[in-house]
Parts: structure tokens; sequence; C-alpha cells
């Protein structure tokens, strides 16, 4: 199966080389980088655009929209059967696409979601705590679910790779939503059709910028719960409406 790997970027020069080359090193030709920037005002598109690959096509916000609504737009701009997400400051882990690609294959699940080591600013590997993703866990879609609801969930965008099909499920994301990884993961638990992979397939860089790994106010936890709910009641009106589709 073809891939389309989805970005988004915003002011994200110091690290964008690293990244578009350890997922270049991956794809096929007839692979495709995604890349939708918001509205940097660095040299970001500058560097994608001397890397000089066919692969890599960008797109641009014509004003700020933040990185929810980017990645929306990259995954609709998607031609590919499968898409990979990336942020712009990681690294992939070699043998990433092969490995998620096999699960994909082999599970027939509509997404599969993955562990992943951390590193500083300089690409030194450090300990985070977060939450992981236990294999065992693929098909215990309720309490996948809770997980996401209580916040004591080990999915991230960036460690993602789905069918295409399922944008029909996830796209248009609402404006409400705060975190295209949760709606995502929510979406392919309430369709029941989730794959944990417990190898750690990329290294994420921590910094005081990254969008996933800062901390939450405990009043920013309470809207997020809001924000669950409604995610939920607009996901179970989309998957009704494809299934019914389906037959």
């Amino acid at each position: 199966m073809s891939i389309s790997v989805c970005m988004a970027t915003y002011n994200g020069e110091k690290y964008i080389h690293d990244q578009i080359t350890s997922i270049l090193a991956q794809l096929k030709y007839d692979d495709e980088v995604i890349v939708v920037d918001d509205c940097s005002n660095d040299k970001t598109v500058e560097m994608l655009r001397n890397m000089k690959d066919n692969r890599i096509n960008i797109y641009f916000n014509d004003r700020n929209m933040g990185h929810v609504y980017s990645f929306g737009h990259a995954i609709s701009k998607a031609n590919n059967e499968t898409v990979f997400m990336a942020d712009q400051d990681d690294v992939w882990n070699d043998g990433r696409v092969a490995i998620m690609m096999k699960i994909l294959i082999e599970t027939e699940s509509l997404l599969v979601s993955t562990n992943t080591e951390f590193m500083d600013m300089t690409g030194t590997k450090m300990n985070f705590p977060v939450e992981e993703l236990k294999a065992g866990d693929s098909c215990r879609h309720l309490k996948n679910i809770l997980s996401i609801f209580t916040g004591k969930t080990g999915y991230y965008g960036c460690a993602m790779a789905f069918r295409k099909r399922m944008t029909h499920l996830i796209l248009p994301i609402p404006n409400f939503v705060e975190s295209h990884d949760l709606w995502i993961a929510l979406a392919s638990n309430l369709f029941g059709s989730n794959a944990h992979l417990e190898e750690k397939t990329l290294k994420r860089r921590v910094h005081e910028k990254n969008a996933s790994i800062v901390k939450r106010s405990y009043y920013k936890k309470i809207y997020s719960r809001w924000i669950f709910i409604l995610s939920g009641i607009v996901l179970i009106k989309r998957i009704i409406q494809f299934k019914y589709n389906r037959y």
C-alpha cells in the first residue's frame, strides 16, 4: 500500500531537516509527504523546498489556524491508501514504516498506534513519564475510551498510522476539538477497529513548545472532559452514517 505522511509545520526550521530526512529514507518513490505550513515566519518552507524531493508537497493556511486545523488540512490532501502522522521536530526510527504497515495489514484495523522514545532539544535520549500502550489492550475499546476520558492514555498523533477510509469518520475535525490525536483514537475505538504496537517507533523531542506534552491546568482538564463528550456524540453519529452507507 502506498503512503501519505501528513505533517503540520510552524516555525520548525531548527529540527525539520532531520525529521524529513528520517521520513524520506523509509518511503518509496510513489509515496508522498503532505506538509501544511501554518504561516511560519522562519525558514521552514525554504528548507523543505531546498530538499528538492518531488515527494514533498507543501500547502499553506491563509492565516494562523493552529495545529489541529493544520493536521486536518494535511489529512484532507492525502492521496494514498495509508496515512502516517508526523510532527515537525521528531525523528523516525529505522523500520517504523515497515512494522506499522505489517500490523495494519495483519490486524485489518483502521488505526495502529505505537509507543515512543524521547530526546531533549540536543537529541540526547531521556526518560519522560508517559502512559504506554499495551498490545493486549488493542480490542479493549471501552477501557481505551475511558483512558482517553481520564487523560491516562498513550495515544499520540505522531505515533499513528491509519487507513485512508478512516478520513470519512475523522474529517472534518470540529473547531472545538483540542487534540487531533485523541479525536482519531476515540474514533477508532468507538468504531471498534484499533491496534496497539508496543514497539517504540520514533524519537519525540521534548521542549517547551510541544503541544502534546505541555502540562495542563486543572480547569483545562475539566474543559477537556466536556470536549470528550461532544466529540463522542459527533463521532457516534458519523459512525452510524458510515456503517449505513457501507451496506
